[in-house]
């Protein structure tokens, strides 16, 4: 068993007591053995009947749960640093994707660089989150759009998530668009979506989730709706991209189907958030993507204040949200959507483990639950995001295993 004592400030993000309450220990000690959670509490506490104990010591720095990235678009082709200047000019992200650009510029350059290429981008993309005290990222394919290109999108994952060691959790968003070769036939890559690529995912165990983007120039809530019924069948749970740009239906349309979650929500309705209290769906905020597209931000308080949960995400794509860093989004879901601190360090810990359905395993630091956790060099969660730096993590360590250190 290993004994980290010298915590100064270890934050628990226990689920219960409301998403503002850290369940925060001063002075404090964690034990694990074989990956897992023995025991965590004061460190004049720690029970002698565990034995033996390879002692370490944190520094006296404060120790959070590992973060999950709940939402991201890990593996993708190119960049689209051409949209930002464009959109700093003042085109709007619609204008964009009608001429060509957006989410159809990135199918191209995937679909052109091919799978060691993807892998290759992706897993150094997870190190350098991982450095950041991330643990666990949801992965969306939605950049291929063929059958073969999705799968290829989602192999990747799987050997992302076989590798290590950055847990990896895969959605399948073939719904992310048209692509051209459909563009005069809508119904036609429904079909395709609904009678070839979704039982293909299901029969390889290729996805744990199915996504869609319900908005105006992606996908109507009918159409989602039967992208969905066909993921229900396979045992595919949804996720949404929701009410992002326009009010389009999305959140209630979440509650209908028992979404395991509705992501961004820009431009949610009451109804959607009553909707959205009623079924238990949880929010995901994606602020680096509202910030970059100059969006009013997701109305966390009023999520907040009617009982939904609310995750943060970083959206991590080549167009909307060029950034991985989560610790960044947190402090913007602060800053832009008034959020506590508290609030969003579990919005990006136990209730972003619950927004992928593992809060059963991750999310937390309570015995029982995998030993994944990162050493943070600041003195409580709200000087952490409130004083912004390039990174303030100095160990991250997954299942019981250091898997970075940095200057400390």
């Amino acid at each position: 068993m290993i004994l980290l004592r010298n915590i100064g400030l270890l934050v628990t993000c226990r689920p219960d007591s409301g998403q503002n309450n850290l369940h925060a220990i001063p002075h404090a000690s964690l034990v694990w053995s074989a990956g897992r959670i023995v025991w965590a509490g004061p460190d004049d506490q720690v029970p002698a009947t565990l034995g033996t104990l390879v002692m370490e010591d944190a520094g006296g720095r404060m120790v959070v749960p590992g973060l999950v990235d709940c939402h991201t678009h890990l593996a993708f082709g190119g960049w689209r640093a051409d949209e930002f200047a464009r959109r700093v000019r003042g085109e709007s992200y619609a204008e964009i994707a009608r001429s060509g650009g957006g989410i159809l510029s990135t199918v191209r350059a995937t679909r052109a660089a091919g799978e060691a290429v993807l892998a290759a981008r992706a897993d150094e993309m997870l190190t350098r989150m991982m450095a950041l005290g991330v643990t666990t990222v949801e992965a969306k394919s939605g950049y291929g759009l063929t059958v073969a290109d999705e799968l290829m999108l989602l192999r990747v994952y799987q050997q992302l998530a076989a590798r290590g060691p950055v847990r990896v959790v895969p959605t399948v968003l073939g719904a992310h668009t048209v692509p051209p070769e459909f563009a005069s036939d809508r119904a036609g890559y429904l079909r395709l979506l609904t009678e070839e690529l979704l039982p293909r995912v299901a029969a390889m165990e290729l996805a744990r989730y199915c996504d869609a983007f319900v908005e105006q120039g992606a996908f109507t809530v009918e159409e989602a709706r039967q992208v969905f019924r066909a993921a229900s069948s396979l045992g595919m749970r949804a996720k949404l991209h929701a009410d992002q740009l326009t009010s389009s239906g999305g959140a209630e349309l979440a509650a209908d189907v028992g979404a395991v979650s509705a992501d961004h929500l820009e431009h949610v309705s009451d109804a959607g958030i009553a909707a959205m209290a009623a079924a238990g769906v949880v929010a995901v905020s994606l602020p680096i993507a509202s910030l970059y597209l100059r969006q009013p931000p997701l109305p966390a308080r009023k999520l907040l204040d009617a009982g939904v949960p609310v995750a943060v995400a970083t959206d991590f794509n080549p167009g909307s949200a060029p950034s991985y860093h989560l610790p960044l989004a947190m402090t913007l879901a602060c800053t832009t959507q008034g959020m506590t601190p508290a609030e969003a360090l579990k919005g990006a810990t136990i209730v972003a483990a619950r927004a992928i359905g593992e809060e059963a395993n991750i999310g937390s630091l309570e015995e029982g639950k995998a030993a994944d956790f990162a050493v943070i060099d600041a003195p409580d969660v709200d000087h952490w995001l409130y004083h912004f730096r390039p990174n303030a993590c100095v160990r991250t360590v997954i299942g019981g295993r250091t898997v970075w250190r940095g200057s400390e």
